[in-house]
């Protein structure tokens, strides 16, 4: 648990460092992800972050916000639903909002790193591990971190610890059909893809009619939705494979469909 709570820390730093640059008007301008601000980004982070914790350390805490988040479900739009969690937040200003984020996410590893991998943490739906419960949160924030990024038009660096959200993503075929009550395919496609170190990562059995292969942040921004795959450099070759990669969603919820092409490109 080590490796992944390091990983999370040290992609949080990044992402804050980016925060700390952001002016009061920036904070307040809109993305191309539901039209969120950076304040429903980081706000929504920093809620399941807290959610994080009291699902390892206050169950009760847990339960009654999740009724909480229950309510939410009849407000008409997901923007609404993120200013009614921003406002459950209670935070003053966007700098008191970005230093309780990041203290919360450094408090939430810090718990995280000395778990039992197996252990079993309520989330909502299934509950997971805490290996990959962790490794979700790395996934969730690195995948919104992108919204800041697309703002700012600021260049993404990116850095082996992206294999945590593309095995995520691997792991996920079989749910993103199921999440649309889908047939899964049971032709898996082979995933053969080009780490930011120059490592190649690969998945599943090698098939030459049937694979994904390309950079790994390619791969990782179509699994988490933060691209759609005509605007990526992927190599996409066979029926099931092009299927999954135009439908493809690693995190949990309802349905998502990716961005229709020219919506988050910078």
């Amino acid at each position: 648990m080590q490796q992944i709570t390091t990983d999370v820390k040290s992609e949080a730093k990044l992402i804050n460092s980016l925060l700390e640059k952001l002016t009061v008007d920036d904070w307040n301008r809109h993305t191309t992800f539901k039209d969120w601000t950076p304040a429903e980004v980081v706000a929504h982070l920093y809620y399941f972050d807290l959610m994080a914790i009291y699902s390892y350390k206050d169950k009760d805490k847990f339960k009654s916000e999740a009724e909480f988040l229950g309510t939410t479900s009849s407000l008409p739009t997901s923007y609404a639903r993120a200013v009614a969690v921003k406002d459950r937040l209670g935070t003053k200003n966007s700098e008191d909002l970005r230093s309780h984020w990041f203290k919360a996410n450094q408090e939430m590893c810090e718990i995280f790193s000395t778990a039992d991998p197996r252990e079993r943490m309520m989330w909502f739906g299934p509950d997971m591990g805490a290996r990959m419960f962790i490794t979700a949160r790395f996934m969730e924030m690195w995948s919104h971190a992108q919204e800041l990024y697309d703002l700012m038009n600021t260049p993404r660096v990116y850095s082996d610890r992206i294999k945590h959200v593309a095995t995520i993503g691997v792991k996920t075929f079989g749910w993103t059909y199921v999440n649309r009550s889908l047939e899964v395919p049971k032709d898996i496609p082979y995933v053969e893809i080009k780490a930011p170190s120059g490592e190649i990562w690969d998945w599943n059995e090698p098939n030459d009619t049937n694979f994904v292969k390309g950079k790994a942040s390619d791969f990782c921004h179509v699994v988490t939705q933060g691209r759609n795959v005509k605007e990526t450099g992927l190599n996409v070759v066979g029926d099931t494979a092009n299927h999954w990669m135009s439908i493809a969603q690693c995190f949990a919820g309802g349905a998502e469909d990716p961005p229709p092409v020219g919506l988050r490109t910078r």
